[in-house]
């Protein structure tokens, strides 16, 4: 079995709000074992007297990112279902300061001051209402600055390897090191600023870094899954359904999808560049199969409940290696034009005497027909109404949302 698991479709929804009470419960209780339900102790790391906040922290995530990218590397996990926060840069720089302030002031985070007032304690309750006044200005005023806000320094769904360009087993190595040296450089900072000895400290933290970077080191030996390898899990079952024609929409499926204002419709026209030129279908992208790896973490990020993606070759071949490549990494509601451009243009090019058909369909995935010039969508053909055309056609798209978003920010 894959993970994540999809707890609503295993136990049911009640059940699942059940576990996921008994998880906040238990987090909760470990923030407040912990002390960070004291915003005195929380304050003191910007002292640096106690810095007991950077090293939880720093702790939790150097241990659930080797944990995950190991489950990742055996094949247990499927991180491309794992939600990760959109990047916009110059929009988060914006929230992480104004957070940052509030946290020096008030003493907490948002998710620390609920540990507080749920202890019956003052400063938390107020931090609380404070936020709670926070998102009621946010949401009123959010409007004035809505285009900024949703576009500034947007990168889609990036994480750090590709960011860097670097393996991600080299990548979490790093990261292990560095929050290693911060962990360091924290208690030697305890030392001066809050005069703590660090001689009583324990023999047998050195033997857990030890430990914990070479569980580090072997995501290096254990690699990241391919694409290839991925598709070769489901294969048994995706193979099926391409044999079957699940996924392989006829042109007037597409054309009443075009029509329909309820989906999101993406199509991705995977043929050469030059073929692109000569005719697609309005409002089609082009993204050739050499470089359709390149779309994949925008099209994890943009993975609605109304989304659906359509592939287009010339026939079917280079739109089903496409679609594999998709498929392997999870996108899901992806479907292929059955019998491509050339089944298009045969369907609603009829009455154009400027395409003229030179061959028939081959299999190889080559364009039949010829054009009076490179004239993209700006033939009829390209942009056929919804309205006028009646096709009769099988349904084939199903919309399935595989994942949803998680919550983040401040614990």
């Amino acid at each position: 079995m894959m993970f994540p698991l999809q707890l609503e479709t295993l136990v049911g929804k009640p059940l699942m709000f059940v576990v996921f009470g008994l998880i906040g419960f238990a987090f909760g209780f470990v923030l407040e074992s912990s002390g960070f339900g004291n915003s005195t102790k929380l304050a003191a790391q910007f002292y640096f007297k106690d810095m007991t906040v950077l090293k939880v922290m720093f702790g939790a995530i150097i241990t659930a990112m080797v944990l995950l990218f190991i489950t990742v590397g055996l094949g247990i996990l499927d991180f491309s279902l794992v939600w990760v926060n959109p990047t916009y840069l110059a929009s988060g720089i914006a929230g992480g300061l104004i957070m940052g302030v509030g946290f020096i002031i008030g003493g907490f985070c948002p998710g620390t001051s609920l540990v507080a007032m749920a202890t019956r304690k003052i400063d938390g309750l107020f931090f609380v209402l404070g936020v709670l006044f926070g998102i009621l200005v946010f949401g009123e005023t959010e409007r004035f600055y809505d285009l900024w806000w949703n576009n500034a320094g947007y990168l889609g769904r990036l994480t750090i390897p590709e960011w860097l360009g670097l393996p991600t087993g080299v990548v979490v190595v790093g990261i292990v090191l560095m929050a290693l040296f911060m962990f360091w450089g924290a208690e030697q900072l305890e030392h001066i600023f809050g005069g703590r000895d660090l001689s009583k400290e324990p023999r047998w933290r050195r033997y857990l870094a030890v430990g914990i970077v070479t569980f580090a080191a072997s995501i290096i030996l254990i690699g990241m899954p391919t694409t290839q390898q991925k598709y070769a899990r489901v294969a048994a079952v995706k193979d099926a359904a391409l044999a079957h024609r699940d996924v392989q929409i006829q042109p007037g499926e597409l054309l009443a999808t075009i029509g329909d204002d309820t989906l999101k419709l993406t199509m991705l026209d995977v043929r050469p560049e030059a073929d692109f030129n000569q005719f697609h279908i309005a409002g089609s992208q082009n993204v050739p199969l050499a470089q359709i790896h390149e779309v994949v973490p925008e099209l994890q990020t943009q993975q609605l409940p109304n989304a659906v993606i359509v592939l287009v070759g010339n026939d079917e071949k280079a739109a089903t290696e496409a679609w594999k490549t998709l498929t392997a990494e999870s996108v899901s509601n992806t479907y292929i034009l059955e019998g491509g451009i050339n089944e298009w243009i045969a369907t609603f090019g009829k009455e154009e005497n400027d395409i003229v058909k030179v061959a028939s369909p081959s299999g190889d995935d080559t364009l039949c027909f010829t054009f009076p010039a490179a004239l993209g969508d700006r033939f009829a053909a390209a942009d056929p109404s919804p309205h006028e055309w009646q096709l009769d056609y099988t349904p084939k798209i199903k919309l399935q949302v595989k994942r949803d978003h998680g919550g983040g920010g401040c614990g």
